[in-house]
């Protein structure tokens, strides 16, 4: 398959660190099935042959990137990644509010839909946007410059 965003989130690195990216800054397609083959996800989904497309170029992108892994929200590392309530779970706020995710019936889109659910209530909402929008949108917003 076709890389469809590995270069947007390449891109991020300089955009938003004023740094140029390097390949240290993502994990290798290698490092990124052991990691997977590692975490504490249902053997189910360890055995399929890789996540979302949209999931894996991130973490191939930008996997090690501190600054961008952990920019007020925080990203699950690959080897963290689990599934709960039917949804696989790979970010959450740093007042862990809110964690978000992809139905699981959906992992084979490229770029599925994100769900958030509330911590306090439990509650699934759509976000009405696919994963990359939602990353995109949320970089954006988190490494806006302050007024003034």
């Amino acid at each position: 398959m076709a890389d469809m965003f590995l270069d947007k989130f390449r891109a991020l690195v300089p955009e938003y660190l004023d740094e140029k990216w390097t390949p240290e800054e993502g994990f290798t397609p290698e490092e990124l099935r052991q990691l997977i083959a590692d975490s504490e996800l249902p053997a189910e989904l360890k055995a399929r042959p890789r996540l979302p497309q949209v999931l894996e170029e991130f973490y191939l992108a930008l996997g090690r990137c501190e600054e961008i892994m952990e920019a007020y929200h925080f990203f699950f590392d690959p080897d963290e990644l689990t599934v709960e309530d039917g949804h696989l779970l790979f970010l959450e706020d740093e007042e862990e509010r809110w964690v978000w995710g992809v139905d699981v019936d959906t992992l084979d889109v490229p770029d599925p839909l994100i769900v958030r659910r509330s911590s306090n209530s439990g509650m699934w909402n759509d976000e009405g946007a696919t994963v990359s929008e939602f990353i995109f949108d949320l970089l954006e917003f988190s490494f806006e410059e302050e007024p003034g």
